[in-house]
């Protein structure tokens, strides 16, 4: 499996190689082929809410957005299965994380693994649901946590 993470800085207190050691993980419990790429992108609030805007006619920025490749994503050869991309702002996620009571990195892996969860087929937008995916997210998070 390969993930590309795009960012212009890393975001305090993030490392890059732990978001990517992460999305791997995250990657391997879902049984997702070996030859399988994900794209990270971390952007700033104009970025997100520009994305927001155009793919879900929505003003201002959000947390994450994911985009799915059209199933499946063709490719070469031996290239890798193009999964989609996963975009995240971390100035909502800082903004959230004070909210909410908890540290930003813990926000930040919260946001990757929804992402990466949307793009495997999870949804939220029925309750049972919802449930289910926050339910994967946090058994997800745990078995990371214990590794």
């Amino acid at each position: 499996m390969q993930v590309s993470i795009v960012s212009h800085r890393e975001p305090e207190p993030l490392s890059l190689a732990a978001f990517e050691r992460l999305a791997l993980f995250v990657l391997s419990m879902e049984g997702v082929p070996e030859m399988t790429e994900l794209s990270v992108a971390l952007v700033d609030d104009d970025e997100m809410a520009h994305l927001n805007e155009q793919y879900r006619k929505v003003e201002g920025p959000t947390d994450v957005l994911s985009f799915g490749c059209d199933d499946p994503c063709p490719t070469p050869g031996d290239e890798p299965i193009t999964l989609g991309d996963v975009v995240i702002a971390p100035s909502v996620a800082e903004r959230q994380a004070a909210d909410l009571g908890h540290s930003v990195e813990h926000e930040l892996d919260v946001l990757l693994i929804h992402g990466v969860l949307h793009l495997l087929g999870y949804d939220h937008e029925a309750d049972d649901d919802a449930g289910a995916m926050a339910a994967r997210e946090a058994a997800l998070l745990d078995a990371y946590a214990a590794r």
